[in-house]
């Protein structure tokens, strides 16, 4: 298959992905696996892509972007990391090398354009206030999409056409104290992520059980998977409890002598 032609049309399906959650109304298309799968189909080796798609999303299950925290970009890294296997033939236990320094390309140039769209936001507001809505909804709908579709295309393009060696020089390129900082503020992004999480959703009657997960994942040693299981059984039980006693006020309201189900509420 021609190369040029494979880093077209690669390209556009990272188009596709990083459009899902910004304009497609969230499809779950921004996943490794329908990333890989929809490389297969449009390289033609859909099984191959499945097999790397589906280890790459065991991979990646567990991160979850929370608030403003930037966690490796492992849609970008399937991506990449799926065509070479169909293109070079090797086994899809290969993409997970190849696809963690793509990650970690894509976490970077994810970082720097939300820079550009927070001052992007900035402008628009000016735009605003000024009574400029059409330029203010230029800026915002249009160009901010731009610049997150040539995030995805510009560096998978270069990578499916030049090779993962190039995408390797380039993150090993990368000054130590851009990396460390990076990694700094991603750390302070997901505490601040988590902490306005918790402000919304955490309330009095929520503590409890915020402390429980707290309690048990750092004194029992269990893991998310284990939480959420719980977690799920414990709701069950709760909800199940609630509409038991509720279903008996009810029955015990239609047995009572006074009670006439035609009599109007007012």
């Amino acid at each position: 298959m021609n190369q040029l032609y494979a880093a077209i049309v690669v390209g556009l399906v990272g188009v596709i992905c990083i459009m899902d959650s910004r304009m497609l109304g969230r499809l779950s298309v921004e996943r490794p696996l329908i990333g890989a799968t929809m490389v297969g189909i449009v390289l033609g080796d859909v099984p191959t892509a499945l097999a790397a798609g589906a280890t790459l999303e065991l991979m990646s299950i567990g991160l979850i972007n929370v608030g403003a925290a930037m966690i490796p970009d492992m849609n970008m890294g399937s991506i990449v990391a799926t065509a070479f296997v169909i293109l070079t033939g090797a086994g899809p236990e290969a993409a997970l090398t190849i696809a963690v320094p793509v990650a970690v390309l894509g976490q970077a140039l994810g970082l720097a354009i939300r820079m550009v769209l927070a001052a992007f936001s900035h402008k628009t507001d000016a735009l605003i206030d000024q009574g400029k809505f059409k330029q203010a909804l230029h800026l915002h709908i249009i160009w901010g999409n731009v610049l997150y579709a040539l995030m995805y295309f510009v560096p998978i393009f270069i990578a499916i056409y030049a090779g993962t060696d190039l995408v390797q020089q380039i993150v090993n390129s990368i000054p130590a104290w851009v990396t460390s900082g990076l990694t700094l503020a991603g750390n302070v992004l997901t505490a601040l992520g988590m902490a306005l999480l918790l402000n919304i959703m955490l309330t009095k009657s929520m503590t409890i059980f915020f402390l429980m997960g707290f309690f048990g994942a750092a004194f029992l040693g269990l893991n998310v998977t284990a939480m959420a299981v719980f977690a799920v059984l414990l709701a069950l039980l709760l909800v199940g409890l609630k509409f038991r006693d509720s279903g008996s006020g009810q029955l015990a309201a239609q047995t009572s002598d006074d009670y006439d189900p035609l009599e109007d509420d007012d």
